[in-house]
C-alpha cells in the first residue's frame, strides 16, 4: 500500500542551525497572478491593474501587489524544503521593507537566514528567526524582513 499524506522533508527544530542560508527556487510573476489576486482581495487599484494609467506613474507599468509578492514568497520559502512537513506555523512578521516594485514578469526568489532559535516545549516545537531577501532577476533586493515560524520538534524515540 502507498504511504499517503504529508512526508517529512523539512527539519526538525533542533537541526536548524543559527546562520544556516538558503536559497528558493525562483517563480516569475504573471499577470493571472495580478489579476487573481486583486479579485480575491478586491484590491483593484490601478497601478496594479491598468496598463494605462501605470504608464503614468513614476513606475510606468503595473506594480505587482506587495502583499501578492509575500504571500508568494511564503510558498518559495516552503519549497526550499527546509520547512516541509515540520513548520507548524508562520507566527509573526517582525518587520518589512518594501524596497523595489515587483513588476508583471519579473522572476523573484528569497534568500533564508536562521537568525535566531527559541525552544517552546509547550507548543511541541521552537520557533526560529529567519531574515528573509526577495531578490528579482537582476539580483537586486525587492523586499525583506524578518519572520518567525514555528518549526515541529523531532518526535521522541
Amino acid at each position: 500500500m502507498a504511504a499517503t499524506g504529508n512526508i517529512r522533508r523539512g527539519l526538525y527544530f533542533e537541526e536548524f542551525e543559527i546562520g544556516h542560508r538558503v536559497v528558493s527556487p525562483a517563480r516569475t510573476i504573471t499577470e493571472t497572478d495580478v489579476v487573481n489576486f486583486a479579485g480575491i482581495t478586491g484590491d483593484w487599484n490601478s497601478i496594479h491593474t491598468d496598463a494605462e494609467y501605470s504608464k503614468t506613474t513614476p513606475f510606468g507599468q503595473r506594480v505587482a501587489h506587495g502583499l501578492l509578492i509575500m504571500g508568494v514568497i511564503s510558498g518559495l520559502a516552503v519549497r526550499t524544503g527546509v520547512m516541509e512537513g515540520t513548520v507548524l506555523a508562520f507566527r509573526e512578521i517582525q518587520s518589512w521593507k518594501f524596497s523595489l516594485p515587483v513588476f508583471i514578469g519579473d522572476t523573484i526568489h528569497v534568500v533564508l537566514e536562521v537568525l535566531e532559535a527559541k525552544k517552546l516545549p509547550r507548543l511541541g516545537g521552537g520557533s526560529i528567526r529567519l531574515s528573509l531577501d526577495v531578490k528579482n532577476q537582476e539580483d537586486k533586493t525587492v523586499m525583506k524582513g524578518n519572520w518567525i515560524a514555528l518549526i515541529q520538534s523531532r518526535p521522541a524515540e
